[in-house]
């Protein structure tokens, strides 16, 4: 594969037993519409920057962590529509150098139950204040 390096992610799956369910909150949640829907048998895709969000319904659950703009408003959304939070802002981790995000900033996280089952954890590098 000329041109192309390895190790790069490409797809992450999450488990989806109802396609239509898992459509909709996906779209809601990330404020896009599907990419892609293959029913048969049983494919939805997103786009996450250049990688791949696959509903699929043969799929094991994962633990997906999307980026948010805003983690409070994006909760208040979301509870808004009914769902679950698991678990509640906080920060994780407090970033002195680039290696793991921006220099500066504070990982917040919060952890959301989707309409499947599955757990997704919301992240937001925040600037310090």
């Amino acid at each position: 594969m000329t041109g192309q390096t390895s190790g790069g992610l490409v797809q992450v799956a999450q488990r989806a037993e109802d396609l239509g369910r898992a459509s909709a909150f996906y779209a809601d949640l990330l404020g896009a519409k599907p990419l892609a829907t293959f029913d048969p048998p049983g494919l939805v895709f997103f786009d996450l920057g250049g990688v791949r969000l696959l509903l699929d319904k043969g799929a094991p659950s994962s633990l997906v962590y999307l980026r948010v703009a805003d983690i409070e408003a994006t909760l208040r959304r979301l509870r808004e529509r009914g769902i679950e939070v698991v678990g509640e802002p906080h920060v994780i981790f407090t970033h002195e150098d680039a290696t793991l995000g921006p220099a500066g900033t504070d990982e917040w996280m919060a952890f959301v139950t989707d309409s499947e089952g599955n757990t997704v954890g919301l992240v937001e590098q925040r600037a310090r204040t």
